[in-house]
């Protein structure tokens, strides 16, 4: 069987390719994909190249790179032991942007039927962010500031209000960002764009207390030794977001004298195996969203801005290096 991929040769470069699809192994399925959605910030710098030599960035992306990682597709075959799927099964993957998918079962969980596609395509993203949200131990009344509003900076809004975060401060400079954010859950929004103001309304908010919790979410090495500022004395700050770059900041000033705690929350410090210590698997994770989609509990349809044919991936793709931030969740259909 032939498929088709989406794949960057080099950067700046979107092509669509073709390859074969392989049978599926005793303990695999074969997915047919219906839709996928892009990670902005991961698959923007794949494509731009935009990253340090010698980093983890340059570990990951190696050319050509296929890119994408949260879809949904229908099992179309099965392994001879494979036990808890079947032909016709609505399931969440981690592939890439493609036609056809062959995955070892066990990292597969079935979508409800009363969940839209569209919803579930953020299964990999909303398990991360609740992975964060868990690993900075937000609770009951507590402030919480999150910068940058792309999706992982709204689901980070919307797990934390959940968790019983109050207030839930969000920022960036895009106005369309601000307000989607309301939507979410925020509390207050505030623009970005001038940072002394911004401290002076983190603390009018907090009673003069600052943040119990900030989280940076926008990527950009050179906001973190000003978005820290805004956390207390004792404080947590929490890096949501896979930062381009390094950062220089006084430890002294800002980490040391203030007993800060500086948390990084990369989506793979989800456990692969459920412990007694540890139970939140990425498989579990979302499972939960899913649940929490299926009892109406959880709402993310506003978080969909753009739907395009899989096809169309280079005009998506364009688009959102034009300006990303008139985007937020984008959509490929391959059904």
């Amino acid at each position: 069987m032939k498929g088709f991929r989406i794949v960057f040769p080099a950067p700046n470069k979107i092509d669509i390719e073709e390859f074969d699809v392989k049978e599926p192994s005793e303990n695999e399925v074969l997915i047919e994909t219906i839709a996928t959605l892009i990670s902005t910030g991961t698959e923007l710098t794949a494509l731009t190249g935009e990253f340090p030599e010698q980093s983890a960035w340059s570990a990951y992306v190696k050319y050509p790179f296929l890119p994408g990682y949260s879809g949904v597709g229908k099992v179309i075959k099965c392994g001879s032991k494979v036990k808890d799927f079947m032909v016709g099964d609505i399931v969440a993957v981690t592939s890439p942007h493609a036609t056809h998918a062959v995955v070892r079962a066990e990292q597969l969980i079935k979508v409800p039927e009363n969940v839209s596609v569209e919803d579930a395509c953020f299964h990999t993203i909303a398990a991360g962010v609740m992975n964060s949200v868990r690993l900075a131990k937000v609770s009951l009344g507590e402030s919480v500031v999150i910068i940058g509003l792309g999706i992982l900076g709204q689901m980070a809004i919307i797990f934390s209000r959940m968790a019983g975060a109050y207030p839930v401060i969000a920022l960036d400079v895009a106005e369309n960002r601000l307000k989607i954010a309301k939507g979410s859950g925020a509390t207050h929004t505030l623009r970005a764009d001038n940072w002394d103001n911004v401290r002076k309304e983190v603390k009018r908010i907090t009673k003069g207390r600052m943040a119990d919790k900030v989280f940076e979410v926008t990527g950009n090495p050179n906001v973190i030794p000003e978005a820290i500022t805004l956390t207390r004395n004792l404080g947590y700050f929490i890096v949501l977001s896979s930062p381009r770059g390094r950062t220089v900041m006084d430890f002294h000033d800002e980490v040391n004298r203030p007993s800060r705690t500086i948390i990084g929350t990369h989506f793979t410090s989800q456990p692969e195996y459920e412990t007694p210590y540890n139970p939140w698997t990425r498989k579990r994770n979302t499972e939960l969203f899913f649940d929490l989609l299926s009892a109406g509990y959880l709402k993310i349809n506003h978080l969909v801005s753009h739907v395009y044919r899989w096809h169309e991936a280079e005009k998506a793709y364009k688009m959102l290096m034009e300006d990303r931030t008139r985007a937020m969740g984008v959509i490929l259909l391959f059904k």
